[in-house]
């Protein structure tokens, strides 16, 4: 079954409408899973980073937020990962991709061969693609 790596931004860009296009692009994604047609892979540190965008900068909340998360991990085909294999981590971070939360999520996707890394961080997805990963 196909694996995506889900980056922050894809798991705001559903949830909110601060981005149409980006939401209409997520959002089959997110039905797939709960059809358990695909599997949806979120990182411990996406849900951490999502928590401090949605409060910091969109104000929800903090019962929001907490719903929201419920929701999420409760889905169908969402797999939570809380690993992160430091070696491969520190093999990409700072030469490879030089924002730490970005190549954590990286690592993440080498673990999970044939996994598709689901960002819109143009600048990410530049990088993945150099080291020879799938993106949407």
């Amino acid at each position: 079954m196909k694996k995506y790596i889900i980056d922050t931004n894809a798991l705001i860009s559903y949830v909110t409408d601060r981005n149409p296009a980006q939401q209409h692009i997520v959002a089959p994604l997110f039905e797939a899973a709960s059809r358990l047609k695909c599997i949806l892979v979120c990182h411990q540190f996406t849900l951490a980073e999502f928590v401090f965008v949605m409060d910091k900068v969109y104000g929800t909340p903090k019962e929001t937020i907490n719903s929201m998360l419920r929701d999420f991990v409760a889905m169908p085909g969402v797999e939570l990962h809380q690993q992160t294999d430091f070696s491969v981590l520190l093999s990409l971070w700072p030469s490879k991709i030089g924002d730490f939360g970005d190549a954590l999520i990286a690592a993440t996707g080498k673990t999970f061969k044939g996994a598709v890394m689901v960002t819109f961080d143009e600048k990410f997805k530049t990088a993945l693609k150099k080291l020879g990963m799938e993106t949407l």
